[in-house]
């Protein structure tokens, strides 16, 4: 028999089977993650050089960019976890999904320095243009499904002439407001049809493993933006006090070192260790439960479930750039305070741990669950309010966060011995 792939160039885009026995990511459904995550590393490029700068506007900026980020991958999973075809057609779109992630990631500087982009729009809308495509072909080959399908075509085309409509404004209110109108009215498209029509036949567990999935890849971006960070310090002349020991940087004057760079400082290797503990803690943290029961919660709690993770993305996305923005005040390369950094790795450390720990005070209906999460949230935030120097200040959040993984292995530990049967 050949091992040769025989994909056919068109086939009935019928739904999958919702039960599917061990449906799991394509490959082509990876290489989509990784190109993406070219895009989310634009971002947080900028917001680094945004944090490490002063200017903190670049938050917003993030924020805008992630947005159309996340929204055209949460919608391609959501699709081809109910239709997946895998013909020739079918990856031809979905590669031209890919080339407008790519020309969005280009624009993203655009974007942070003038609020506007025609790449970041052109390629926004490459991405939907091509979803519209996979819906007419589902509204032709999944019959009962033709209203929700023609709903969801129909709607991404009339928001995405809007967005385009959106290159004739000016002035940041109307910029900002209109951005704001028009994520409500994508956001809407998917309910709406889903209403109009039923909804698509997703599967549970496929769709947990993509989120799953997508989250360690974008941990993967944090590791790499940090160890770039070091790389690019111990590269190059270091500047200012090349002891390293960090600091809030106030009415510092650096002062070029005449050779080499600092070189492996202390105050780097505490924070190299805290962003560690960070990133293992961020994992940890996510897959402490299974998702799959957290999709099968009612309609109600998938909705929630997809729609708040573009915090958690978004979050975990800004620990990287608050990382990197954290090697240049050890290095004496910011002007900003060691404090206005630490708060911008706290803020989003502190978000991704409270949406997943209401995410799952949710699915378990106990308050109880959130608990430990708003703890470590709070305990964060304040590490952050201290003012400590840089090293110290990453170093007690990585800290505390393994604290949080620490109750959640106590907690398991317990649960375990409770279903050991007893002797006799």
């Amino acid at each position: 028999m050949s091992a040769i792939n025989l994909v056919p160039l068109l086939r009935p885009m019928g739904p999958r089977d919702p039960q599917e026995a061990h449906r799991v990511a394509s490959p082509l459904e990876l290489l989509f993650d990784l190109v993406f995550v070219v895009a989310i590393a634009s971002a947080a490029a900028e917001l680094h050089h945004g944090l490490s700068t002063g200017h903190y506007e670049a938050v917003v900026g993030f924020g805008l960019v992630f947005f159309a980020i996340w929204w055209a991958w949460m919608n391609y999973a959501w699709f081809a976890s109910a239709y997946d075809c895998d013909d020739v057609v079918y990856r031809l779109l979905t590669f031209a999904i890919m080339a407008g992630s790519l020309l969005l990631a280009a624009g993203v500087p655009d974007l942070f320095d003038d609020g506007q982009s025609v790449a970041v729009v052109a390629g926004y809308a490459l991405m939907r243009l091509a979803m519209v495509a996979l819906w007419l072909r589902v509204a032709r080959g999944d019959t009962p499904h033709r209203t929700t399908a023609m709903t969801y075509a129909v709607g991404i085309t009339v928001v995405q002439a809007l967005w385009i409509g959106r290159l004739a404004l000016d002035g940041s209110a109307v910029l900002y407001g209109s951005f704001a109108a028009l994520v409500l009215a994508e956001m809407a498209v998917p309910w709406l049809a889903e209403q109009r029509g039923g909804a698509t036949p997703f599967h549970p567990h496929h769709i947990a493993e993509r989120y799953s999935l997508f989250t360690i890849i974008v941990l993967g971006e944090v590791i790499l933006a940090s160890v770039q960070a070091v790389q690019g310090v111990l590269a190059k002349p270091a500047v200012g006090e090349a002891d390293g020991s960090g600091g809030s940087n106030a009415g510092h004057t650096a002062t070029p070192v005449a050779e080499g760079g600092a070189g492996l400082t202390p105050g780097l290797v505490l924070l190299a260790l805290g962003g560690l503990l960070i990133v293992f803690s961020l994992w940890w943290l996510y897959f402490k439960r299974d998702h799959v029961d957290l999709i099968g919660h009612g309609r109600t709690m998938t909705w929630v479930f997809s729609y708040s993770h573009v915090l958690v993305f978004a979050a975990v996305a800004a620990v990287g750039g608050a990382l990197a923005a954290a090697v240049d005040v050890v290095e004496h390369q910011s002007a900003v305070s060691s404090r206005s950094v630490a708060f911008a790795l706290a803020v989003p450390v502190a978000v991704y741990s409270v949406v997943l720990g209401l995410l799952h005070r949710a699915a378990d209906r106990s308050a109880r669950t959130a608990v430990p999460a708003l703890s470590l949230a709070a305990v964060v935030l304040a590490i952050a309010a201290l003012g400590l120097d840089m090293p110290l200040a990453v170093l007690l959040i990585g800290l505390a966060m393994a604290g949080g993984v620490a109750q959640h292995v106590v907690a398991a530990q317990r649960l375990l011995a409770q279903r050991v049967p007893t002797a006799g």
